[in-house]
């Protein structure tokens, strides 16, 4: 596993490969440590899953203010671009008015579809990440960005991890989906196939789109956390917008550091959730004998809602 390397600059929004929070894993000593160099977060508290207290209290009044500024910029331009599922679940929280309380929402969670928020202070290990997620338990990272990061992140933050993640976790069928891939994850890891894995959330869970009888809604953190990745996801000519399918996801290489170049559609959450419980197993023999297909990579066998006009060409490698 590589460990975690900042991406450069760009305009928008942006966290580490590929899960938003895989790093790799540290040599454990008596307490967890921070997972590699130069990340944020206090790991002198962190607990052997990880976890820590969120500490609620000593939130700043600035960072309340912040968390306002970032939930009124990010929530108006919601309307029409995102899912209508994840607007009126952004709304059942009510957490406008400052940075909220993981142990309030984690009752109006659990009891919606059994999940709980549990505070890190960053970036966590992969084995940590995917049991978490099999136990019905989000990782929110404990941090809010600075004022002048406003635009660009490195690294999730609170504001990325609760606003764009958990207004999802309230959908039934996708937080069953979040927890079968949860349980997928020590399996990858066993057969060196977690690049595979990685790739199925940072497009679909990052960065997915569904179909709607109004058209393309997103429904992705990566995206509905960033302002302008949002307005670009389904308004710019330029990136690809195809028919979601399990193996030509797991098979496209990703951007971590600028816009996306392909977004993928899904028709339902219940397909994506029917996808995952299949054998993966199988899955990866097969995949680790195909080429891996470019970002910016069209099939033949591709269902094109949007063809990007960047210039792609059709790629060979079906």
């Amino acid at each position: 596993m590589n460990t975690f390397q900042a991406p450069n600059p760009s305009p928008t929004t942006a966290f580490t490969d590929p899960q938003s929070r895989r790093v790799a894993q540290p040599d454990r000593q008596d307490t967890p440590q921070a997972p590699a160099p130069n990340l944020r977060g206090d790991y002198g508290h962190t607990r052997d899953d990880y976890t820590v207290d969120q500490d609620w209290e000593k939130y700043s009044p600035a960072e309340h203010a912040l968390w306002r500024e970032l939930y009124q910029r990010q929530s108006a331009i919601l309307p029409g671009l995102a899912a209508e599922d994840f607007i009126a679940n952004l709304a059942r929280m009510d957490a406008a008015g400052g940075i909220p309380q993981f142990d309030k929402i984690s009752e109006q969670l659990f009891a919606a579809t059994g999940w709980r928020l549990v505070a890190v202070p960053g970036l966590v290990p992969d084995d940590a990440f995917f049991n978490h997620l099999a136990n019905r338990r989000f990782p929110v990272t404990v941090w809010l960005r600075k004022p002048e990061e406003i635009d660009y992140l490195v690294e999730p933050d609170i504001f990325h991890d609760f606003f764009g993640h958990v207004p999802m976790l309230f959908d039934p069928v996708f937080a069953d989906y979040l927890a079968a891939y949860g349980a997928k994850g020590e399996e990858a890891i066993k057969h060196g196939s977690l690049k595979q894995l990685a790739r199925l959330y940072w497009y679909m869970v990052e960065f997915g789109l569904i179909k709607t009888t109004d058209g393309l809604r997103a429904y992705g953190a990566g995206m509905l956390s960033s302002k302008s990745e949002t307005l670009y996801c389904l308004s710019d000519p330029r990136p690809n917008r195809i028919g979601f399918a399990l193996e030509r996801v797991m098979r496209t290489d990703y951007k971590i550091d600028d816009f996306q170049k392909t977004y993928f559609v899904l028709e339902s959450y219940q397909q994506l959730f029917e996808a995952t419980l299949q054998d993966f197993e199988n899955l990866y023999a097969r995949l680790a004998s195909l080429p891996v297909i470019p970002s910016t990579g069209v099939l033949e066998s591709d269902r094109v809602y949007h063809f990007g006009n960047e210039g792609y060409a059709f790629d060979g490698a079906g």
